[in-house]
């Protein structure tokens, strides 16, 4: 659990703030004290607790033990969760970093007893796109994260709203009040505003290509994937999300023919997590049919997944500009 390939590399002095947008400097200034004061033992003073401790509940930090990253797409909010990752300082193995999608399927995978042993140890916990989408995911995590902090893990979030507004729009979150008050009283809220980065003064994105195009591009890149869009929706649908990430291996371009509007919700998520994916990997997109920014109805453009879905236009839109190269001039 390490931040993706395109944030490897990334610190807080690579982070560019818009002048014009203070809040990204502050949020900048905050994390890097943040991650300072996680050296030594665990951001609780416990580190390792003791035989004799086994037994007690741990008593709860007084203050919460993370931040919580709350801005449009765009900002940055990725790059400064991954810096912060990286300038705590602590062993790799004692911090992890995922995405809220990477924890619930650890948890799945490992059982929420032995997930919450092996994390318990950590001076940190880095979760990227915080989203809760049904009750279970609610509980589930409000569980978690109340265990991992009385252990004295620290926590840190990114997501697109506010974590006493998580829910909202996508299930009844008024029955699950309680447990989303509880998560958000373990963060401090970190407000980052500002326009999307990836298309702060670049050019617009290349219009989609024609079939043939995309097809010889395919043919004359080493690596590179050939699918028709809508079958390649019909595979996903076959295909556990946790699974994408492993689906893009040794992809080093990914052409699509006939991009059409997805048909419905359950498409549109799964879409989602693939272009999250792609852009944690920095595969290239080239593309024919219609253009990226059509490929939700209006309907889920206003929902409660609005702002998944404005990401994954922003983001299949940088990785579309960055599969220029492949057209032969």
């Amino acid at each position: 659990m390490v931040p993706p390939p395109r944030f490897d590399a990334v610190r807080f002095d690579t982070y560019v703030p818009d002048p014009n947008q203070p809040s990204q400097s502050e949020a900048v200034r905050v994390l890097s004290t943040f991650a300072a004061g996680l050296g030594g033992a665990s951001a609780a003073g416990g580190g390792k607790r003791r035989w004799f401790d086994f037994g007690k509940k741990p008593a709860a930090p007084a203050a919460p033990l993370g931040v919580y990253l709350d801005g449009g797409y765009g900002v940055g909010k990725t790059h400064l969760l991954a810096s912060l990752w990286h300038a705590t300082p602590a062993p790799r193995e004692l911090k992890a970093f995922g995405t809220f999608v990477e924890l619930t399927n650890l948890v799945g995978a490992l059982g929420f007893q032995q997930t919450v042993q092996t994390l318990s140890g950590h001076r940190l916990l880095c979760i990227d796109e915080f989203e809760l989408d049904d009750p279970g995911d609610t509980v589930l995590v409000s569980s978690l994260l109340r265990r991992l902090v009385e252990a004295g893990v620290a926590l840190a979030a990114t997501s697109n709203t506010l974590p006493g507004k998580l829910g909202e729009g996508r299930f009844a979150a008024v029955d699950f009040l309680r447990e989303i008050q509880g998560l958000s009283a373990h963060f401090r809220p970190l407000r980052i505003d500002g326009e999307d980065y990836r298309h702060r003064g670049l050019p617009e994105a290349p219009a989609p290509y024609s079939d043939e195009q995309v097809t010889k591009a395919a043919y004359a890149t080493g690596g590179a994937s050939l699918d028709d869009f809508p079958h390649l929706l019909d595979h996903l649908a076959k295909v556990h999300p946790s699974r994408y990430g492993a689906l893009t291996d040794g992809v080093r371009a990914v052409c699509l023919t006939d991009v059409r509007p997805v048909p419905d919700q359950s498409t549109a998520l799964r879409l989602v997590v693939l272009a999250d994916r792609l852009y944690d990997r920095e595969v290239p997109v080239l593309a024919s049919g219609l253009p990226f920014d059509r490929l939700f109805s209006d309907d889920m453009l206003n929902g409660g997944y609005r702002k998944k879905y404005f990401r994954a236009i922003s983001r299949l839109t940088a990785l579309a500009r960055d599969a220029k190269g492949l057209v032969a001039q």
